[in-house]
């Protein structure tokens, strides 16, 4: 084991625009992210498919894993996708106000 490890230098690859933010809600709790847990948020990463996003969306902050849609037939979609069958996966449109305020890097979790 290592004596001393500095959680900044670990963690955080860009300080000017990583912040920390708390779960609250349960809609990625079968992904293991449960209320309480401590999130390491990056806004200067662009997402890719699969990422774990906190998103705004309609006037409300939300944290889904993205999913981008492509087909030929149609335009591009995003889909903000739960881990929690009681949620149903959100389609982005045009007629969202919707922007992607960041990509999760780390979830911290407490044990005891």
């Amino acid at each position: 084991m290592e004596l001393s490890i500095d959680l900044n230098t670990e963690l955080i690859k860009h300080p000017a625009s990583t912040f920390f933010g708390r779960v609250r809600g349960n809609s990625l709790c079968d992904a293991r992210v449960e209320e309480g847990d401590i999130l390491v948020i990056d806004k200067s990463l662009y997402p890719s498919d699969g990422d774990m996003v906190v998103a705004f969306i309609d006037g409300e902050f939300t944290l889904k894993f993205i999913h981008f849609e492509t087909d030929d037939t149609a335009p591009d979609k995003i889909w903000l996708m739960p881990a929690n069958d009681a949620y149903q996966p959100i389609m982005v449109t045009p007629d969202n106000d919707f922007l992607v305020w960041g990509v999760v890097t780390y979830t911290i979790k407490k044990r005891k």
